[in-house]
């Protein structure tokens, strides 16, 4: 146990090094006064081999992809430490599955049972095998380069660096543009590492199940980045607690979490309140012992995801993608459990909340609230109406005509729209975060999303709508072409991914060719690096 520990500090401090130096020097800085400036104790040490001194000390370089062999290296400590693997044979074993180079920088994070197992078997690549192989390399490079870079610089890259000089709606296709781009970008580079993988004679796991397909946020994570959810709730939320009880670091990560959240937003009441709120969350659970468990795995389930906000990157609209996608979760979770006279209450008395706020205070964030609220209202009256006309037939015996469940397409389309609608809009913390200058980050990307904010919840001038559609309609249809693509029912895409893997070797080589000669013409001149190659 104490070797276990040992490394797991050890992982955790060069993570925190390299991606949280600025964030704890700040943090530091602001709270007891002081003036600790970053240091790189590694170029320090470099320039003594060096006679120019050619490093610069004062500041940190990130490594490529650190946050991903650092999950793996600890992943490799806890399931030998479990007894889930014997350890590896040599050094070698061990470098070659921390470094195997396919995955290495973005994942997907490839837990140590999975992949060790796999150096001992002779390698086997069936015909099959690789023609699933060239297809994933093919896939990803048209997710990448003729969706996510094509969407990226003409559209969305020119909106998030300056959103003021652009109207609500340009603000808003943006944000659903980014969706988009995102995953075609990060889905687009485990494409390829799986299919580079497999013709090694390695198999990695699926990390991407169509996520823009989930009904609910918590289908969502179970869908998006699927390697990193199973790595946190492995090797976090279950040491947590998972859903049986608040442990020690249950309270410790609270606790940490109000330190920061006051140290920034600069207010004592903010971290206060977050001591509050979780305080009565954890009397309510001990006053409430039917709901014990149900509250505990949603506790333990929010620290998680501001966990994985954290971990994508040391700054406040990290911590609030994280932290809303952690809410969302949790209200999803009693939603469903609600019955449905209370679901009608609450989204009423909630509407009404709003719109008495944006009357008193009206701010362009109100009027947004109000605009998508009002929306879900609407889609709620509608099904709570239907819920009332099945509830009369069924009591009045009532066995013909239409039923409730011929509209259960309708609901799940409602469900899917609204889903992605969601993490649409979480992602404007996200993409505001990235790409940035640690040391000037949160300061950047809170003005970045208040200003899209801004522009999305103020009047829109809908003359100019047309003209955006005009003027930008390859954009807007390849967004439509790519969103198609995606929500085709999955035995389709298995249908023409075998079909691709089984054509003969010549016809196979002729579309190959074509590929590559169509995603040439949508290279930019500016290459766009893999959006995760900053985590």
């Amino acid at each position: 146990m104490a070797w276990l520990c040992l490394s797991v500090i050890i992982d955790l401090g060069l993570l925190c090094y390299f991606k949280y130096a600025y964030f704890i020097t700040n943090m530091v800085n602001d709270m007891f006064g002081t003036n600790v400036a970053v240091f790189d104790i590694f170029a320090y040490v470099g320039n003594g081999f060096s006679e120019t001194g050619r490093f610069m000390v004062d500041r940190i370089v990130l490594p490529v992809g650190i946050s991903f062999y650092i999950f793996q290296v600890i992943s490799y400590t806890a399931d030998v430490y479990r007894g889930t693997i014997k350890p590896v044979n040599n050094l070698l074993d061990f470098g070659f599955y921390v470094s195997f180079f396919p995955q290495l920088v973005a994942g997907p994070i490839v837990r140590a049972s999975e992949f060790i197992p796999q150096l001992y078997k002779p390698f086997h690549l069936s015909r099959r095998c690789f023609g699933l192989a060239v297809f994933w390399i093919m896939n990803g490079l048209i997710k990448k380069i003729v969706l996510s870079d094509y969407l990226a610089v003409n559209f969305i890259d020119r909106v998030f660096e300056n959103p003021l000089l652009f109207g609500g709606f340009e603000n808003l296709s943006a944000l659903f543009l980014y969706s988009l781009q995102v995953y075609a970008d990060f889905s687009g580079y485990t494409d390829i590492a799986i299919g580079v993988a497999m013709l090694m004679g390695f198999y990695l796991p699926k990390n991407f199940n169509s996520p823009y397909k989930s009904l609910n946020p918590q289908e969502f994570w179970r869908r998006w980045h699927m390697s990193l959810s199973r790595w946190l709730k492995s090797y976090l939320y279950i040491p947590l607690g998972g859903n049986r009880n608040a442990t020690f670091g249950t309270f410790f990560w609270i606790a940490l979490f109000a330190v920061i959240g006051t140290w920034l937003s600069g207010s004592l009441i903010v971290g206060i309140s977050i001591v509050l709120i979780a305080a009565i969350v954890l009397v309510v659970a001990l006053i409430r012992p039917d709901t014990r468990k149900k509250i505990y795995a949603n506790l333990n389930s929010f620290i998680t995801m501001l966990l994985g906000g954290l971990w994508h990157g040391a700054s406040w609209n990290f911590l609030i993608w994280g932290g809303l996608n952690g809410i969302g979760m949790i209200i999803y979770k009693w939603w469903k459990d609600m019955p449905w006279h209370w679901r009608m209450a609450l989204i009423t008395i909630t509407w009404a909340t709003i719109l008495t706020v944006r009357h008193l205070y009206p701010l362009p964030v109100w009027n947004l609230f109000a605009v998508w609220v009002g929306i879900i209202w609407a889609g709620s009256f509608v099904r709570y109406t239907w819920f009332l006309i099945c509830g009369i037939r069924h009591r009045n015996n009532v066995g013909q005509g239409i039923s409730k469940d011929h509209f259960d397409w309708l609901a799940k389309v409602w469900a899917i729209a609204q889903t992605f609608t969601f993490i649409t809009f979480t992602r404007l913390f996200f993409r505001s975060g990235s790409n940035l200058d640690p040391a000037t980050a949160n300061h950047e990307a809170w003005e970045t999303a208040k200003n899209m904010v801004q522009q999305i919840g103020s009047i829109w001038n809908t003359d100019v709508i047309p003209l955006v559609l005009w003027e930008y309609k390859e954009v807007y249809a390849l967004f439509l072409l790519g969103m198609f693509v995606h929500w085709l029912p999955e035995r389709w895409k298995r249908w023409y991914r075998i079909q691709f893997a089984m054509m003969p070797l010549w016809l196979m080589a002729v579309v190959v060719t074509l590929i590559v000669f169509v995603v040439y013409q949508f290279i930019t001149a500016d290459l766009q690096a893999f959006i995760y190659f900053q985590f």
